[in-house]
């Protein structure tokens, strides 16, 4: 089946909580946004902290603060050559407010930045990126904070053949090409005795050839044995240059699911640096 190309993002959401933690995830919104014209509207929200003690001062001093973050990063962006076509000041709890941003400008693509911890730690703590993928119903790219994150050179597209892995593929295949990235194909299985069936093997190639005029070159394919998420990050740990991880919401294989939850929530806390997921089929 042929793989219709769905239009480029041209709105996107970046949220910001300054440029420690959201440095490389603001890069990323800069470098789409010129290449394909597309528009970023910037969030940024603050919480308020319950006290008796001078009320009124603390959450006006909250409010400030977060006003300065919101209007560095615009700024930030202006000068770096992206195109702003909003900047919002929100209150609350910062996955809900970017989600509802993303819904109310009809944004493509939600951008936002992840500071994590490293190997095991991330894979067992939650954050506000992970929030947002888990609750937002349009596709979401989280960057991670450090150096040699973005631009990717690799992409690691993880296949188990649904919609959602197959168009987090496509999508993950039109950000490459503007970076010339090579991409892997990838599909777990959860134990191996003997070489995968054929029919496996075909079906991932099918999928290469659909991705190939959008990467501007055909993706490797592999069948490996493991846990999904696990095989997913250690592909994408294994080569030189940065890499991006592309995944369906929904994770890869039932049985993993169960057992260990969201294979997309497991990549995003104990990825290396990006991940891109896109959500459930049905949820756009």
């Amino acid at each position: 089946m042929e793989l219709k190309t769905e239009h480029f993002p041209s709105t996107l959401v970046l949220a910001t909580d300054g440029p420690e933690n959201t440095g490389q995830a603001s890069r990323a919104a800069i470098d789409i946004a010129r290449k394909y014209g597309s528009k970023i509207h910037v969030v940024h929200v603050w919480h308020d902290v319950p006290t008796s003690y001078a009320r009124s001062f603390v959450k006006g001093e909250l409010r400030r603060q977060g006003r300065e973050i919101l209007e560095g990063e615009t700024k930030r962006i202006q000068e770096k050559g992206g195109t702003v076509a909003g900047s919002h000041l929100r209150e609350g709890r910062t996955f809900e407010e970017a989600i509802r941003l993303s819904e109310e400008v009809a944004a493509e693509l939600l951008v936002v930045g992840s500071r994590g911890h490293s190997g095991l730690r991330r894979m067992l703590l939650g954050s506000h990126s992970e929030d947002i993928v888990h609750h937002a119903h349009r596709p979401v790219l989280v960057v991670r904070s450090g150096e040699d994150v973005w631009p990717p050179t690799r992409i690691v597209a993880g296949d188990d053949f649904s919609e959602d892995a197959r168009k987090a593929a496509a999508l993950a295949a039109k950000l490459g090409s503007i970076f010339g990235a090579h991409m892997l194909l990838v599909h777990a299985v959860p134990q191996r005795p003997q070489a995968p069936g054929e029919a496996v093997e075909a079906r991932l190639e099918d999928r290469a050839g659909e991705l190939e005029d959008l990467l501007q070159q055909r993706p490797q394919t592999s069948v490996v044995a493991g846990d999904p998420a696990e095989v997913l990050v250690d592909a994408a740990q294994e080569g030189k240059g940065s890499a991006l991880v592309a995944v369906g919401s929904r994770g890869l294989g039932s049985v993993a699911r169960l057992r260990l939850g969201s294979v997309s929530t497991r990549v995003v806390r104990a990825g290396p640096g990006a991940v891109l997921v896109y959500p459930r089929a049905g949820e756009r």
